[in-house]
């Protein structure tokens, strides 16, 4: 009886370690995501599941990662709390310690792709900087929420699902940075956020989505334009700031002095928001071309949502010494011209770098 108990013993014993070194080899097929949290509405809480207030960043991500169901079974998951911000109060020097971060973990090979939890209203912005200054083809993946995670029909579950979903995807790579948000795969270049507050905020209006995500089912419709990542210039290494640069928005008779005023207030750079084809008023025209020729750079965008601002149109650039900042908005715009600014360039090589970013 004793050495039946022992056989039993024995077999059950073997029966464990088979079943653990399957559980084991399971894991390890799977790729390896990391999820890097910075706050935002995803991870907010209200006190009411039907009303708009809410309070950002009050979730920590290991508590959003087990929220969501079956999230395991798409990829080896951890998540690491960068930050706990509404993406209003987003700054350079999370984006610098993002980056960096980034960098670091996708430089060895036990990461296949990155996922990101970040606010709505500046993900455009971080996603588009990312772009500039990752140095590596694997998926980085920025996704987030319009409903906090205590609302009614809450969407951040499903689009953290889904963006670990494109991350982990062996055919993401090479395709830049990312933004995951409604099942639509979106790049951070052509990504704008076009309406206040309904879940189908972010759409890419001259590019089109590149692809969709289907609870997980991933298709692509092409790449995104403009260099990036691994073919980017940029790089954050050693920089612990960004030089200043500042937004004029434009409107019917805008007060020319404002761009003299940043001038004064030591920024490095200005990008106007300009009306129409990134126009503006006489008096802010005259004041862009007395910043030109101090060596500051003025770069023409338009708040108009979607187009491009030409080149050659009512503006002679050549003329002011302004920059086109072509089919990029005003905050992204800003975002190219910071980076750019870390080195001297001319105003032709300034223009360079918005037709090939």
């Amino acid at each position: 009886m004793k050495t039946k108990r022992m056989q039993m013993r024995t077999a059950l014993a073997s029966l464990m370690l088979l079943l653990s070194l399957a559980v084991f080899a399971q894991e390890k097929q799977l790729p390896n995501v990391v999820i890097l949290a910075t706050g935002g509405t995803i991870a907010g809480a209200g006190t009411s599941a039907t009303g708009s207030a809410y309070t950002s960043g009050q979730v920590k991500i290991e508590a959003m990662i087990d929220a969501v169901p079956n999230i395991r079974k798409l990829a080896n998951l951890r998540g690491e709390q960068i930050a706990n911000v509404g993406s209003q109060d987003m700054s350079v020097k999370i984006w610098i310690d993002l980056a960096n971060r980034i960098n670091t973990l996708l430089a060895g090979n036990d990461v296949d792709g990155i996922v990101i939890t970040h606010g709505t209203d500046t993900q455009e912005e971080t996603a588009y900087f990312l772009n500039l200054v990752v140095k590596s083809d694997k998926p980085v993946v920025l996704t987030g929420s319009m409903r906090p995670s205590t609302a009614l029909s809450a969407e951040g579950p499903l689009n953290l699902y889904n963006a670990v979903a494109v991350a982990a995807n062996p055919k993401s790579k090479g395709y830049g940075v990312m933004v995951v948000m409604n099942d639509e795969i979106h790049s951070a270049h052509g990504v704008k956020k076009m309406i206040t507050t309904p879940v189908q905020t972010f759409q890419s209006p001259e590019e089109g989505m590149m692809g969709t995500v289907i609870f997980g089912e991933v298709e692509f419709f092409h790449k995104t334009y403009g260099l990036n990542t691994v073919n980017s210039e940029f790089s954050v290494a050693g920089v612990k700031e960004l030089p200043r640069v500042d937004i004029v928005y434009a409107c019917a008779d805008v007060s020319p002095d404002l761009i003299d005023l940043m001038v004064k207030a030591g920024a490095k750079g200005i990008v106007v928001a300009g009306v129409g084809d990134g126009n503006m008023n006489a008096g802010t025209l005259e004041a862009a071309k007395r910043a030109t020729k101090m060596g500051i750079p003025v770069v023409r965008a338009s708040r108009v949502p979607v187009g491009t601002v030409l080149l050659k149109g009512e503006i002679n650039d050549e003329e002011y010494g302004t920059v086109s900042s072509m089919e990029l908005n005003p905050q992204k715009a800003r975002v190219l011209l910071m980076m750019a600014l870390l080195k001297k360039r001319s105003r032709e090589d300034l223009q360079k770098l918005y037709i090939d970013y």
